[in-house]
């Protein structure tokens, strides 16, 4: 079955992230939750309630909602609320711990934690994210029921 993953980031961690996605979209699948700099300032400038908005709009079509940790993930307010209408629509919810990927200027970071808490929660790295990204969305998507 075809599944379409929101991935929830902190902005931050872009970098590590279109890691991710880029791996999931060269598969064949559908991602959603990007959007570029300078798109997201247009938004931002609406406020608040077009930046939950753009989310909801986001997540519609979705089965499954991937939240990349990094360094800042755990403070963010709009992945906190992307987490929050995940769980209220039901999606299937997995954490990838991306800090070990390197940035565009080749460092790693920290991890701030595990979250989202009481969900699978994978290593990128060492658990090979790359090679099994797909099996672990498919997972959390069949335990949701979509």
């Amino acid at each position: 079955m075809a599944r379409k993953a929101f991935f929830s980031f902190k902005y931050e961690d872009v970098s590590r992230s279109m890691v991710v996605r880029n791996s999931w979209v060269t598969q064949g699948k559908t991602a959603a939750g990007f959007i570029d700099k300078a798109d997201f300032e247009k938004v931002k400038k609406n406020g608040d309630t077009a930046i939950k908005r753009w989310i909801d709009t986001q997540l519609v079509g979705t089965s499954v909602t991937v939240v990349l940790v990094g360094e800042k993930t755990c403070n963010s307010r709009w992945v906190k609320y992307e987490i929050e209408k995940s769980i209220e629509r039901g999606n299937g919810i997995i954490g990838i711990d991306i800090s070990k990927i390197k940035n565009l200027q080749g460092k790693t970071s920290k991890r701030c934690n595990q979250i989202p808490k009481g969900y699978p929660f994978y290593l990128w790295n060492n658990e090979k994210g790359y090679e099994n990204l797909g099996i672990w969305i498919d997972k959390a998507a069949k335990k949701a029921g979509k």
